[in-house]
C-alpha cells in the first residue's frame, strides 16, 4: 500500500512581500524633494552674487578717470560728462541698465538680463582717498564694505542690494 508522503506546507499560505510598498516609494520622494528645496535658495543666492560680479568690471570705464580727477585737480567728478561718459541710461550690459558718476561715486543700476532678484537694485562703488596726500592713489570701496585705514570715502552709497547677493568685498 502506497501511503502519500505528508505535506508540510500551509495549503494556503501567502507569499512573503517582497520589494517596497507605494506609500515607503512616496515617503522617500517627499524626503528627497524637501531636502531639494532647501537646497534651492542657496543655489540662487549663488546666481545673483556671481551676475552681481560679472557686472562690477562695466564700473572700469568710469573708475579710471575719476581717480585721475582727484590725482590732478583734488577733487571728484560731479557727473557723467565731467569723465566723458554719455548720461547714465545709455552706459548699459547684459545686467547694467544704467551707470551714474555722482560726486566721484560710481551707481551702477541693475536691469536688462538681471535675475529678478536683482532688476531695480544699485551697488555703489565709492572712491577713497588721503584727503590731504591727493598722490596717493585712489582706492574703490563697493557696497557696505568700510574704507580703509587712513582714507575718507566720497560719494554717497547708494547700495540697495541686499547683503547675501553681494560679494565678500562689498559686505560690511
Amino acid at each position: 500500500m502506497h501511503h502519500p508522503r505528508p505535506d508540510h506546507r500551509l495549503p494556503h499560505a501567502a507569499a512573503a512581500p517582497s520589494g517596497f510598498t507605494l506609500l515607503e516609494l512616496v515617503a522617500v520622494l517627499a524626503i528627497i524633494a524637501i531636502l531639494a528645496l532647501m537646497t534651492l535658495p542657496s543655489l540662487v543666492d549663488t546666481l545673483v552674487r556671481d551676475q552681481v560680479n560679472e557686472a562690477l568690471p562695466l564700473a572700469d570705464i568710469a573708475r579710471k578717470p575719476v581717480a585721475a580727477a582727484w590725482s590732478t585737480a583734488h577733487a571728484f567728478p560731479p557727473d557723467n560728462a565731467s569723465v566723458g561718459l554719455p548720461v547714465p541710461d545709455k552706459v548699459v550690459s547684459n545686467l547694467v541698465s544704467a551707470l551714474l558718476v555722482q560726486d566721484g561715486a560710481i551707481h551702477m543700476t541693475f536691469g536688462n538680463r538681471a535675475h529678478g532678484q536683482l532688476k531695480g537694485r544699485v551697488l555703489t562703488l565709492r572712491p577713497a582717498a588721503v584727503a590731504d596726500a591727493p598722490v596717493v592713489p585712489v582706492a574703490w570701496v563697493c557696497g557696505f564694505a568700510p574704507a580703509p585705514e587712513k582714507m575718507t570715502l566720497y560719494g554717497e552709497n547708494r547700495t540697495n542690494v541686499p547683503q547675501r547677493f553681494l560679494p565678500a568685498k562689498c559686505r560690511g
